[in-house]
């Protein structure tokens, strides 16, 4: 069974850093994009970040530099280095996966982990 499980969140003060990581476990499948996005209480899920298989990179409008995703496609894991944080980041941040599971291709989602900011 497939499971995608971060670690990382916490509680840090505005202006500091947390890294965020996120590792597929499992067997029998290929990823292909992945993805953080976050939810606060109250609004939509958004996207923060997202990398494709190649190493391509998006991010939210909000981020504006402060944020680096990057992945390890040997060891299946994706990572979200946040620098220069704010109170409005204060999410719980979700790793995404597009897998593929032959024949098809399936999103899974980790079970999430809770960003504070605050001093």
């Amino acid at each position: 069974q497939v499971q995608l499980v971060e670690s990382g969140g916490g509680l840090v003060q505005p202006g500091g850093s947390l890294r965020l990581s996120c590792a597929a476990s499992g067997s029998g499948f290929t990823i292909d994009a992945m993805a953080w996005y976050r939810q606060a209480p109250g609004k939509q899920r958004e996207l923060v970040a997202h990398i494709t298989r190649r190493g391509g990179t998006t991010y939210g409008n909000f981020v504006k530099g402060r944020f680096t995703i990057s992945r390890d496609n040997a060891k299946n894991t994706v990572s979200l280095q946040m620098n220069s944080l704010k109170s409005e980041d204060t999410a719980v941040y979700y790793c995404n996966a597009n897998l593929y599971i032959d024949p098809d291709y399936s999103q899974y989602w980790g079970q999430g982990t809770q960003v504070t900011v605050s001093s």
